[in-house]
């Protein structure tokens, strides 16, 4: 099995790297340099930067710089995703993203590992594993996901867990481990008359062209 085929395969792994795998990743380096430092306004570049840099793209995915990734075409986004800012995939396996997710700032979703035993990480030995966002999800600030674990449709993460194994859909999940706190129910939905409606005020000169 070469290279390629082992990082996008759907199978964990160990695998000991060199400096002969970083060729892989410059295309992604440079990529994300680019669009970390694209203009705000610039979406057309953007857009077109990032149906460079991931494995799946579409029109609604919007990532907000600055953003990292160790190779891009790993990363699979399958419909609406809001990434915010700082965000980093350390897509050394397959990173399924679903439709409508939300992904606050600073999230790291991070297949990669290394070694326990110090003798084989100093050598380089590591290991992966692939991470799926279902639909819906929203993973809150500063959290952290680890490889080989699904976050099931509708869940939310709180900010700052560390999701170590599977969350079932549904549920509101945190922690350090993160833990299934209770599940998302009809008493979460806001009444419509407490939601606020912002109507843009056509006379409004606070912001200047």
């Amino acid at each position: 099995m070469n290279y390629i085929d082992l990082i996008t395969s759907n199978n964990s792994y160990f695998a000991q790297n060199d400096d002969s795998t970083s060729k892989y990743q410059q295309k992604a380096k440079r990529l994300c340099f680019e669009y970390n430092n694209t203009p705000p306004d610039n979406m057309q570049r953007r857009r077109e930067i990032l149906n460079d840099l991931l494995g799946t793209s579409n029109d609604l995915v919007f990532i907000e710089p600055s953003f990292r990734c160790d190779f891009g075409f790993n990363i699979h986004a399958h419909g609406f995703l809001l990434m915010n800012y700082n965000c980093v995939i350390l897509d050394t396996s397959p990173v399924n993203i679903g439709e409508g997710v939300f992904i606050a700032p600073g999230v790291v979703l991070a297949c990669a590992g290394h070694a326990i035993d110090p003798e084989q990480r100093a050598s380089g030995i590591g290991s992966s594993a692939p991470i799926t966002i279902e639909d819906e999800v929203w993973i809150g600030a500063n959290a952290t996901v680890i490889g080989g674990v699904t976050i099931g449709k509708g869940s939310i993460i709180g900010a700052g867990s560390v999701v170590t194994r599977d969350i079932p859909g549904g549920v509101i999940a945190y922690g350090n481990p993160c833990k299934v706190r209770r599940k998302i129910t009809d008493k979460d939905k806001i009444s419509p008359e407490n939601i606020f409606r912002i109507i843009a005020d056509e006379n409004d000169n606070s912001v200047s062209e």
